[in-house]
């Protein structure tokens, strides 16, 4: 994610700001010009953009108070929402304490996944506006009785259980899956992969090319899945995925795949803003560690040179990782045939942009 500054004080501010901790003026995201303003308070509740030109008023989302949403709406919108928010159609119930705390580390996630869209320029639409192409979410907690609520993706909704906000609970689930990483944002990311397959992907000029690389996801899915469960995945996964679950389907491989394409895009951006420059003492130049940050990879076509960065940065990340006595920051070895999968992929969202 890029960095946000104060246009009233230059204050550098965290996207969840929601006042300048200099100036202490409000704060608020603006979703068409992808920024974090501060406010001016008018006599009836709203708010202007300070010192900007035109007279547009805005409010908070609804969600302010209860999700800590600094996001903005326009006063002339009909929707209480925000564009994040918009995508709700059911959240826990807030007069449970601990489920309202795990709403609004869902909420933070999910708003930094949305920024990560519409940087992309991909259609970020809710089910209530386009009921049969539409994007929505089910944030669930396990009934008292009975099935506990699954992580997962139908056509278009989303359901993520809020469980996955407690770190304790999702530690568990990490080991009992026996999975390398797992966190709230690599939910998201990877469940709307599975989104953005059908909305890009399915029934396209792309699904062909898709198939030689990911493989063929006509394949019965449920029966793929047990299986996997049941034997494990292939012996070779690792030279071939970017995780052992990402073997288990095409439509799975294609998730895991396009969750960390968003995890590189996103922390690279993070590194461009910062100006970072990677030159580990020592490093031989044939071991490609050096590098300097000086593009914006949401702006770069060739995703050779986004992974030629991403090497070094994880180097980097992981070394200082370690130093703090945690684990690796990115536990990932990115194989060349992974790297095809994830160039697809970047050539896929670019041509979305011209469309």
């Amino acid at each position: 994610m890029k960095l946000f500054k104060c246009t009233h004080c230059g204050q550098l501010l965290y996207f969840e700001n929601s006042q300048c901790e200099r100036c202490h003026f409000p704060l608020g995201f603006e979703t068409t010009q992808q920024e974090l303003l501060p406010l001016v308070a008018q006599p009836d509740g709203a708010f202007q953009l300070y010192a900007a030109p035109a007279p547009t008023t805005y409010r908070y989302c609804q969600n302010h108070a209860d999700a800590y949403c600094n996001w903005l709406v326009p006063t002339d919108s009909p929707m209480p929402f925000c564009t994040a928010c918009t995508l709700n159609r059911t959240i826990p119930n807030l007069g449970n304490p601990e489920h309202h705390l795990r709403w609004q580390r869902l909420e933070t996630a999910k708003r930094r996944l949305v920024y990560t869209l519409l940087r992309l320029k991909l259609p970020v639409v809710s089910k209530a506006t386009d009921p049969e192409h539409g994007l929505a979410f089910d944030f669930m907690s396990d009934p008292e009785a009975g099935d506990r609520i699954l992580t997962g993706h139908d056509n278009g909704l989303i359901t993520i259980n809020i469980a996955e906000a407690d770190d304790i609970e999702r530690e568990m689930a990490r080991k009992a899956m026996a999975e390398t990483y797992r966190t709230l944002l690599g939910h998201f990311r990877h469940e709307v992969g599975h989104y953005y397959w059908d909305r890009l992907i399915d029934n396209s000029p792309y699904l062909d090319e898709y198939r030689q690389l990911f493989g063929d996801e006509r394949q019965d899915y449920a029966e793929a899945l047990k299986t996997h469960y049941a034997n494990g995945p292939r012996p070779d996964w690792s030279q071939h995925y970017i995780s052992a679950y990402a073997s288990s389907h095409p439509w799975e491989d294609w998730a895991e795949t396009w969750a960390h394409y968003l995890h590189i895009l996103d922390t690279l951006q993070t590194a461009h803003a910062f100006q970072l420059d990677v030159n580990p003492l020592g490093a031989d130049d044939e071991q490609h560690l050096r590098a300097t940050f000086s593009e914006d990879p949401f702006e770069v076509p060739d995703f050779g040179r986004i992974m030629a960065h991403w090497l070094p940065l994880t180097f980097a990340m992981n070394s200082l990782n370690r130093s703090m006595g945690q684990p690796d920051s990115y536990p990932f070895i990115i194989r060349p045939e992974v790297v095809s999968k994830m160039a697809f992929i970047h050539r896929v969202c670019r041509e979305e942009l011209k469309n």
